[in-house]
């Protein structure tokens, strides 16, 4: 089995932060998002992967490599615009042949191992062709779908299944969904998937999509079976879910100092300080991350914020928020549930008359106290 990762894509819902950065590398606890993704492809056995990338190749490939950190070897696939999930399938068509493969969304995470969704497909595929159960190539499942009971499906595409959890019918963010069942963004497929891809017509917005790819298969009489994802799963494409994904995974954590921590400061609960990393008259309060060379002075950093490397906090207080890194807040008063990305300052001017004075890029977004 392969894996198809897609870290193309412009990251409109993140920006301005992806104005500069692929949106799949902004970091969640420290660690890039596509990171995850890797980690769980690599768990479940899967050698051979293949990356969708765009306008941000060369940072997806300075930031991935080979792929041999993760025991991966990987081959980068070139989109020229980002054209839908459908669309990849049919451009990864050489390098995917006639082997099964997952496809995985790689600004995604869950908090499920991989292993198991992989294997009962493959079970699947197995017992279908077993002569002795009446069984044939043609009855093997073409497809498996990642499904999650969410409250609000009329802002996904949604599944409906048969009593024996086969998809019967796949609808994109439906205005009465037939279920709560939200398609997740990993996906099984066998090669019989590039017949579908081939066949469909772009959608009103002029992607592919993979949603009426699978549909195919199931008008073609080809099986398509269905998971329940039992864990949380997240799509960091937006600042809130963002937040939320780096408050799960900080929940994971265990204390960690291998910086420095004066005696006048505070650790309290799960807080990594990573080497290189000065704590001085400060409380660092748990779950949280505080990144190599970074310097937290007469400061306070509570619950589920994650500071990148080599920022510097002076006499302020950060609370559920991720900063990127190089970053600088100093006499900024309260921060809390904010996303600040590389090389920002963040500070308050003595200068008279008093005024806040910014300067902002494209789609940013303030909410002054």
């Amino acid at each position: 089995m392969k894996a198809l990762i897609l870290a193309g894509g412009a990251g409109t819902r993140l920006r301005p932060i992806t104005h500069t950065r692929a949106k799949q590398l902004v970091p969640v606890a420290n660690k890039p998002i596509l990171f995850y993704g890797l980690e769980a492809i690599a768990s479940a056995g899967i050698k051979q992967v293949g990356i969708i990338v765009g306008d941000t190749a060369d940072e997806v490939r300075a930031a991935v490599g080979d792929g041999s950190a993760w025991g991966l070897e990987v081959t980068y696939l070139p989109q020229d615009a980002p054209l839908g999930l459908a669309h990849c399938v049919l451009i990864a068509k050489d390098f995917l042949g006639e082997d099964d493969f997952v496809m995985y969304l790689g600004d995604n995470m869950l908090r499920q191992s991989l292993q198991g969704f992989v294997d009962t497909f493959e079970a699947a595929r197995v017992a279908a062709r077993n002569p002795t159960l009446g069984g044939g190539a043609s009855d093997a499942p073409a497809a498996q779908i990642l499904l999650k009971h969410v409250p609000d499906p009329h802002r996904f595409g949604v599944a409906e299944l048969d009593g024996l959890g086969r998809v019967v019918r796949l609808v994109e963010k439906p205005a009465d969904p037939p279920s709560d069942l939200a398609l997740v963004g990993v996906y099984l497929f066998d090669a019989r998937i590039h017949d579908a891809v081939a066949a469909i017509s772009p959608s009103p917005r002029g992607e592919l999509e993979i949603t009426d790819a699978i549909q195919w298969l199931i008008d073609h009489g080809y099986g398509v079976n269905s998971d329940i994802l039992e864990g949380w799963w997240i799509d960091t494409g937006k600042l809130t879910p963002l937040l939320e994904a780096n408050r799960l995974i900080l929940e994971t954590i265990e204390q960690r100092l291998d910086g420095d921590v004066d005696e006048e400061s505070r650790i309290d609960g799960r807080v990594v300080v990573e080497a290189g990393a000065r704590i001085e008259r400060s409380t660092v309060r748990g779950p949280a991350v505080i990144g190599a060379g970074t310097v937290v002075r007469d400061s306070f950093v509570g619950p589920f914020s994650a500071v990148g490397a080599n920022c510097r906090i002076e006499r302020s207080e950060i609370e559920h928020s991720v900063l990127l890194g190089e970053t600088s807040v100093v006499d900024a008063g309260r921060i809390e549930d904010s996303l600040l990305g590389y090389h920002v300052s963040v500070g308050r001017s003595d200068q008279r008359p008093r005024a806040t004075r910014l300067m902002l890029g494209d789609h940013c977004n303030v909410d002054l106290a």
